[in-house]
C-alpha cells in the first residue's frame, strides 16, 4: 500500500511512559490521548494491557471515550501485546470498545535477542509470528506485527518472518531500530531491501520505529519514508525508553518544513503541538530541554544582536519555520549580554518607550552593564532601568565605588568613594547599624546636607537568585536648606520632599538611589547654580 499520506502512530502512552519516573495515571492519559486526537495522530498504542489491570483499564477507557469520537473519524486505538495469547487477549480486551481497534504484537528477530533473550531456534520463531499474528486477526481486522530489534536482524531473515506475518493476517509491519542502533544510510536500505523483497508487502503499510541512543532516531525515520515506509511510530517530546523515541512533532515539522523533499501529507494539525507537548512534560514530570527541536524554550528565541537584527527586518533570516505553525504566539527576543542596540529600541518601543539617540544610547550602555550580570534581561528589568533613569537629576556626586563589610561579628562598615562636583575624589568610612545605613551614613559625611530620611523601601522587581532590586527613598531637608513648598489645600508652608530611585541586581549598589535624592535637594537648594530640568523620557 504506498501513496504520499504518512500515517502517525503515536505511542507516548505506551513506549514514552516505560521512560523511568514517567508514570500516568488513567486520568492523565485520557487527557493525553485526547490532546492526541485534537492533534490529528492516526493511530494512539494506549498502552500494554497485559502489563497490569490498572494498565488494562486506561487503554479500556481511552479505547471508549477518545476511538468512538462523535464528529470526524477517531483516531485508531492500539494495545501492545507479546506473541503470547494471553497478552493478545488483553489487548482485545481493552481495545474492541473503539470504533477502530488494533493489535500490535510482537517478537525478536535479531541473532542476540533470539538467543539471549527467547533463547529459540529462528525456526520456532517464524512458526510463532505465524501463530500468533493469525490468533491476533481472528479477533480484529486490523493487527501490526514488529520484529523487535529488527536494526540488528539479518535482513534475509526479517523477509521470511515479515512473510510469515503478511500470511497469518497483518495488516501493517513496523521495522523497529529498538536499540537504536542504526545510521540513517544503513536503516534506509533495511526499509528499500524489506520493501523489495517480502512476498505481499504491496498490501500492508510499512511503519519505522527508531530509538534514539546514537541521535539519530529523527535521521533514521525521515530515512525510512524515502525509501517507502508510511506509517512513523513516535512520541511527543521525544519520550521513552533509555534514550527516547523519535520525536513526533520533529517528524511532522520536518515533512511541513521541506514539503518539496518529502512530498508526504499528514493529518497532524501542527497548531496543537505545544500545547500537546506542554500537558506531556506536566503530566510525566520531564521537562524539555529548552535547545529542543520545536517544543524546546529557545526553539523560537534568539540573543545575539546579529540574529535578532535580522528578525526584525526579515523572520525569515533566522527562522525556517514561524512559531505560530506550533501554537505559539511569536518568536522571543532574548535580551541579553549579546544582543544589540536594535532589539533594545523595539522592545522599549513595545513597552511604551520612544527613547531619542543620546537617551538609547545612555539605556544600551546601562543595560549591557546590567546584562553582564544577569543572564536574561526581563521587561520588569527594562523598566526598571528607564524608570531610574527618568527619576535623576544632576549628578554632582556620583557614586564611583563602594565597600561593605558586615556579619554577626563585627560592626556594619561602609567605605565610599564619591566623584564631587569638580570630578574630586572623595572617600569616607563609617559605621552604622547596618550595611545600608552605614552606607548612608558615609555618604552624608561626604555631601553635608542635613537631612531626614522619611522613606526607605527595597523589593525585587525580577525572580530569581540574580534578580535586579529596586529602591526608593525620599527624604527631607533640614535647616531651610531648600526650597518650602505651600499646600493648597491648607494654604501652609512645609519642606519640600526628594525622591531618589535605584535599580541594580546588588542591593547595596542600588542604594545609590539615596544619593540621586541628595542630588536633587542640592539641585534645588540653588548651591550649584543649576535649575530643576526633569529628564523626559516619552513613555
Amino acid at each position: 500500500m504506498q501513496d504520499n499520506y504518512i500515517r502517525f502512530f503515536d505511542t507516548t502512552l505506551r513506549d514514552g511512559e516505560q521512560s523511568p519516573g514517567a508514570s500516568l495515571t488513567s486520568n492523565e492519559k485520557l487527557e493525553i490521548a485526547r490532546g492526541l486526537a485534537r492533534l490529528g495522530v492516526d493511530v494512539i498504542e494506549a498502552g500494554f494491557p497485559a502489563a497490569s489491570p490498572d494498565d488494562l483499564e486506561g487503554v479500556r477507557r481511552i479505547a471508549v471515550e477518545v476511538g468512538n469520537a462523535s464528529t470526524g473519524q477517531p483516531p485508531i486505538i492500539c494495545g501492545l501485546a507479546r506473541a503470547v495469547k494471553s497478552d493478545i487477549d488483553a489487548a482485545w480486551d481493552a481495545v474492541r470498545h473503539a470504533s477502530r481497534p488494533r493489535i500490535h504484537t510482537f517478537l525478536a528477530t535479531s541473532s542476540i535477542h533470539m538467543r539471549h533473550k527467547l533463547r529459540m531456534d529462528p525456526e520456532e520463531v517464524v512458526e510463532r509470528v505465524h501463530e500468533m499474528v493469525s490468533y491476533a486477526r481472528s479477533l480484529c481486522d486490523d493487527v501490526e506485527f514488529s520484529p523487535e530489534d529488527a536494526g540488528r536482524s539479518e535482513p534475509e531473515f526479517l523477509y521470511l518472518v515479515l512473510g510469515e506475518a503478511i500470511k497469518a493476517g497483518a495488516t501493517t509491519l513496523n521495522i523497529p531500530d529498538t536499540v537504536g542502533y542504526t545510521t540513517p544510510d544503513e536503516f534506509g536500505k533495511l526499509i528499500a531491501g524489506i520493501i523489495a523483497n517480502t512476498p505481499g508487502i504491496e498490501n500492508t503499510v510499512v511503519s519505522v520505529h527508531c530509538h534514539d541512543d546514537l541521535g539519530m532516531a529523527t535521521a533514521n525515520t525521515l530515512a525510512g519514508i524515502q525509501a517507502g515506509a508510511r506509517q512513523v511510530e513516535v512520541t511527543v517530546n521525544g519520550i521513552g525508553e533509555r534514550a527516547g523515541n523519535t520525536s513526533l512533532e520533529e517528524i511532522a515539522m520536518a515533512l511541513y518544513t521541506r514539503r518539496k523533499v518529502y512530498g508526504c501529507a499528514t493529518g497532524i494539525d501542527t497548531t496543537q503541538i505545544t500545547r500537546i507537548s506542554r500537558t506531556v512534560s506536566n503530566y510525566t514530570g520531564m521537562s524539555v530541554q529548552p535547545n529542543k527541536a520545536i517544543v524546546g524554550a529557545n526553539a523560537f528565541a534568539h540573543e545575539a544582536g546579529i540574529h535578532q537584527d535580522g528578525m526584525l527586518k526579515n523572520e525569515t533570516t533566522y527562522e525556517i519555520m514561524r512559531p505560530e505553525t506550533v501554537g505559539l504566539n511569536r518568536s522571543r527576543l532574548v535580551l541579553g549580554k549579546h544582543s544589540g542596540r536594535h532589539a533594545l529600541k523595539v522592545r522599549l518601543a513595545e513597552l511604551g518607550y520612544d527613547l531619542g539617540k543620546d537617551d538609547l544610547a545612555y539605556t544600551f550602555q546601562r543595560f549591557k552593564e546590567l546584562a553582564d550580570k544577569k543572564k536574561t534581561i526581563t521587561d520588569a528589568d527594562l523598566e526598571a532601568l528607564i524608570e531610574d533613569q527618568m527619576y535623576q537629576a544632576h549628578e554632582i556626586y556620583r557614586l564611583d565605588g563602594l565597600q561593605v563589610a558586615c556579619g554577626t561579628i563585627g560592626l556594619p562598615t561602609a567605605t565610599v568613594r564619591l566623584l564631587g562636583p569638580d570630578d574630586d575624589l572623595l572617600v569616607q568610612a563609617s559605621i552604622g547599624t547596618g550595611p545600608v545605613d552605614a552606607v548612608y551614613k558615609a555618604i552624608d559625611a561626604i555631601v553635608g546636607v542635613p537631612n531626614t530620611l522619611l522613606e526607605f523601601h527595597v523589593h525585587a522587581v525580577t525572580e530569581g537568585i540574580d534578580a535586579i532590586g529596586e529602591v526608593t527613598v525620599r527624604l527631607q531637608p533640614e535647616n531651610g536648606s531648600s526650597p518650602q513648598r505651600t499646600s493648597p489645600q491648607s494654604g501652609q508652608a512645609h519642606a519640600r520632599t526628594y525622591g531618589g530611585y535605584g535599580a541594580d541586581t546588588d542591593i547595596i549598589v542600588a542604594g545609590e538611589a539615596y544619593l540621586a535624592a541628595l542630588n536633587k535637594l542640592l539641585v534645588a537648594s540653588g548651591r550649584f547654580g543649576l535649575a530643576e530640568t526633569p529628564t523626559e523620557i516619552a513613555g
